[in-house]
């Protein structure tokens, strides 16, 4: 029993510490009936629908083809890193942080070892992964912090994009010159054993449609229940196989925050100490948490207790780099890594430890700049 439990809060780290964090809270506030209120549903449902799609897009090759299509043929070595990078910074723009690496980290690992250059495979991979995140930031649906900020906050575009549209086009000119000015430049092949092609296109043109229904409810054009309806009658009529392979741990995280915030908030006293922590420091103070809590939890937790959206976006995002555990897809992109032949934790830790710092200088120093005008 207490075997599988480790195994348990091995693979599922983050869903741990949100249960444990919720059934703790249960001592200041029993069970009970108001706990419903707690729960946010159209976030579970944009969720929902959001992982449904995405495994559906990875189902029908969509990830495959695009990087296939990038990467064949000669490229210089710098040229090829910026490529590996780039794509999880700009898919994770619509398909999630966690999604882009899951896609992504595997190739980079394939086409270095096809082109003999596996000495490059830990700062690709970090590198990766620091662009996921990064790039998880510019869109609502980017990444799990946003979408709930967005919502529960009921953010207008303009006012989405003016915070985080910055810090974007910091993060990408970085990881641009990070790749184009490191390593040798040398000019190689990259071949494929066989062409990758589109598969079941009926079912890609369905989830296009219903991609197409998650941004219009994500932008309240649409209600929540309609677009659960819609998906979920979809699915069971051409995507069963779809349903399995939905990230239900991530909803349970939610689930379990939700009933930590929600209980944490029902008592006077502390309500008072987290209002106080975050006044005038929420950027900080969530982004210090998001190193140990993760920045999903984070957010769920402090937006209960400050209307400084801005300072908590900032915060969460940024907060992403860091600890491993500051963002689920750092965990992700570790365990793929770790799955090849010869690979070094410590190495990889210190170089993953050093960037992120780097990278937590530099775009802290970006949004302190851009928060003074």
């Amino acid at each position: 029993m207490l075997q599988r439990l480790r195994l348990w809060v091995k693979r599922e780290p983050v869903l741990a510490i949100s249960a444990a964090c919720a059934v703790l809270s249960m001592a200041l506030t029993p069970p009970s009936a108001a706990y419903l209120g707690y729960i946010d549903t159209r976030v579970l449902i944009l969720l929902f629908g959001l992982m449904a799609v995405v495994a559906g897009f990875q189902d029908c090759g969509v990830f495959e083809v695009l990087a296939q299509r990038l990467l064949s043929g000669r490229h210089r070595m710098r040229t090829l890193t910026l490529l590996l990078v780039l794509m999880p910074f700009f898919v994770s723009m619509l398909v999630t942080n966690d999604v882009a690496l899951i896609a992504f980290v595997p190739f980079a690992i394939l086409v270095l070892e096809r082109v003999g250059r596996l000495e490059r495979l830990i700062p690709v991979v970090v590198l990766q992964t620091l662009a996921a995140n990064l790039g998880s930031m510019a869109t609502p649906v980017g990444n799990p912090q946003n979408l709930y900020l967005y919502n529960q906050f009921q953010l207008g575009a303009g006012e989405f994009f003016g915070v985080v549209g910055p810090l974007t086009a910091v993060s990408g000119l970085v990881l641009a010159a990070a790749c184009l000015f490191w390593g040798k430049q040398e000019t190689i092949q990259v071949t494929f054993p066989e062409r990758v092609t589109l598969r079941k296109r009926g079912r890609l043109v369905l989830l296009c449609v219903l991609f197409a229904l998650c941004l219009l409810c994500v932008f309240h054009v649409i209600p929540a229940p309609v677009l659960l309806a819609v998906v979920l009658v979809s699915l069971l009529l051409a995507g069963r196989d779809l349903l399995p392979r939905v990230d239900y741990g991530l909803l349970l995280t939610f689930v379990c925050f939700f009933i930590f915030a929600g209980n944490i908030g029902a008592n006077p006293q502390l309500r008072a100490v987290l209002t106080a922590a975050l006044e005038g420091n929420t950027a900080l103070v969530s982004g210090l948490a998001s190193q140990i809590i993760s920045n999903v939890p984070a957010a769920v937790l402090f937006s209960g207790f400050t209307q400084d959206w801005r300072g908590l976006l900032i915060g969460t995002d940024i907060g992403g780099l860091g600890t491993p555990v500051a963002s689920l897809a750092s965990l992700i992109s570790m365990r793929l890594y770790l799955r090849t032949p010869g690979a070094e934790l410590g190495r990889y830790m210190r170089f993953f430890l050093a960037a992120n710092a780097i990278g937590l200088v530099l775009l802290a120093g970006a949004a302190a700049i851009f928060a003074a005008f």
